[in-house]
């Protein structure tokens, strides 16, 4: 990599592709939080930060459509995880870059674009960089090269679904952030409740 991506070299991608067992099988992007659907505030936190933003989801199509984003499934429908959501994004995605975030994460930063972009520039730098807090590595807030599309084809045809250990294997460059509550999710009816508007 040369330099580090600006802005407009980078498609946002919203991972709304799961199971969601632990939410009870509901649409985790669409629950309401602070009278919106979660999917939402997560789209205002990330639209500033990139070019273009699109939404990586396997089921329900019709629920999303009303975001008026272009809507990615897995190549897919066995739903193996946010590697299989990384890789079908990679090929559709019209910019070099793509900065990756899970659905319910209604408080993640604000500078995480500009902060994942620095480690990826540079001879020998990595593809990937991902976010890490206190609490350790936040692997599904990750920047990526479409040049990293091979790699996860190969990791998914060996089955590997884990997403950390996919990151450690690329080299990724790990950022730390200061404010673990900025990566908070839901994935329980529990966690929902516990979030709490900034």
């Amino acid at each position: 990599m040369s330099a580090a991506p600006r802005r407009e070299a980078i498609t946002g991608l919203v991972l709304c592709g799961g199971r969601a067992t632990r939410m009870g099988g509901v649409e985790k992007a669409l629950v309401p939080w602070a009278g919106r659907p979660l999917l939402a505030h997560v789209i205002d936190r990330l639209a500033p930060q990139v070019g273009a933003v699109a939404l990586n989801v396997n089921r329900q199509a019709a629920l999303y459509a009303g975001f008026g984003l272009p809507l990615w499934p897995d190549a897919d429908d066995t739903l193996p995880g946010p590697l299989a959501g990384w890789l079908a994004a990679l090929g559709r995605s019209p910019t070099e870059w793509l900065l990756s975030v899970p659905c319910d994460s209604p408080l993640l930063p604000a500078d995480l674009a500009a902060r994942l972009a620095p480690p990826l520039a540079g001879p020998g730098a990595p593809p990937l960089a991902i976010a890490a807090t206190a609490d350790g590595p936040q692997p599904v807030f990750a920047l990526m090269h479409r040049t990293l599309a091979p790699a996860l084809a190969a990791a998914l045809a060996r089955g590997e679904r884990g997403v950390q250990r996919f990151a450690r294997a690329q080299g990724a460059a790990e950022v730390a952030f200061d404010d673990p509550g900025a990566f908070a999710d839901a994935d329980t009816p529990e966690d929902l409740a516990r979030l709490a508007p900034r």
